[in-house]
């Protein structure tokens, strides 16, 4: 058996999970990428920026050294490198270091380094979280289902901010703070969503009546999108277990995985496939006589 080359060696440790380098090279990129972004937040805080030594500087370009080497390490060992760096992980890859070299031409760059959380979504591979890709599907199946219903909540939401933000202008007007039809609105959403920054607020009676219909009415609209994505999940974990597939006889649609007769009406779901393996059992030749005689008492 022919020895790796160097090349399919860095290959084997930055792409694969399937060793323990590989693994641990992994785990360490983790890490380091929560410590840059760590170090990101940290600099944007006046008081900790005043270090003396500029150690957060110093920690960044370290950083930044570190994953540009993995950068050009990927695309070294990579036999296609131009796929992968128009793939989602090359372009985030690229995009945890570029902030870094804008930052020597434009002061306030480097604060986009905080994209490098991104690339957290390796974890995924070093987790190995594909078992429960199925969990995952089934949530995309239940997003995908109620996007119009979700649709229409929505318009008709949109429908009483609008409604309610024009109504509190004419109430209250600007004397009370309601400047604008668009004000009303931004009241509305804050309210009906039961956010309540309170920088606005109604002082007529009648405004504060309004109010609070507003109030009752975000939170009895809680639950209808809630509802809506909730049946939808279980509407899609049903149908993973189950088959479309029409009874002969009664016209039933699902049934489970491993069913041979409905369910319903106990028809044979498949008669066809079962007749030939019927046809087929009858063929085999039935078993020869013992030739071991019998035993006498």
């Amino acid at each position: 058996m022919s020895q790796l080359s160097y090349r399919e060696r860095i290959y084997k440790v930055i792409y694969g999970t399937d060793t323990a380098a590989g693994r641990l090279f992994d785990e360490m990129l983790l890490v380091a990428i929560l410590l840059s972004v760590a170090v990101v937040m940290l600099d944007s805080v006046e008081q900790v920026r005043a270090w003396p030594g500029e150690v957060l500087g110093t920690l960044e370009w370290i950083f930044t050294a570190l994953f540009t080497v993995e950068l050009i390490l990927r695309l070294y060992c990579n036999p296609k490198p131009w796929r992968y760096v128009f793939s989602f992980y090359g372009m985030v890859d690229i995009i945890a270091v570029l902030p870094s070299y804008l930052s020597l031409f434009f002061g306030d760059a480097q604060y986009l380094l905080v994209v490098r959380i991104l690339r957290l979504m390796r974890v995924f591979r070093v987790l190995r979280l594909v078992e429960y890709s199925k969990e995952a599907r089934v949530l995309l199946v239940a997003l995908a289902g109620s996007r119009k219903k979700i649709l229409v909540f929505m318009l008709s939401v949109l429908s009483l901010v609008f409604c309610f933000g024009a109504l509190m202008y004419v109430v209250e007007g600007p004397e009370g703070g309601f400047t604008s039809i668009p004000k009303g609105v931004y009241w509305a959403i804050v309210t009906l969503t039961t956010v309540g920054y309170g920088d606005i607020a109604p002082q007529s009676p009648l405004g504060q009546a309004i109010a609070g219909l507003v109030m009752l009415t975000g939170y009895s609209i809680i639950a209808v999108p809630t509802g809506i994505f909730s049946a939808e999940i279980v509407k899609a974990a049903r149908e993973g277990d189950h088959v479309i597939h029409l009874c002969p006889r009664c016209q039933k649609a699902e049934h489970n995985v491993d069913a041979s007769y409905c369910n319903r009406c106990g028809n044979a779901l498949y008669p066809e496939a079962q007749a030939e393996a019927e046809a087929e059992a009858e063929k085999e030749p039935a078993s020869e006589p013992s030739d071991k005689p019998a035993e006498k008492d």
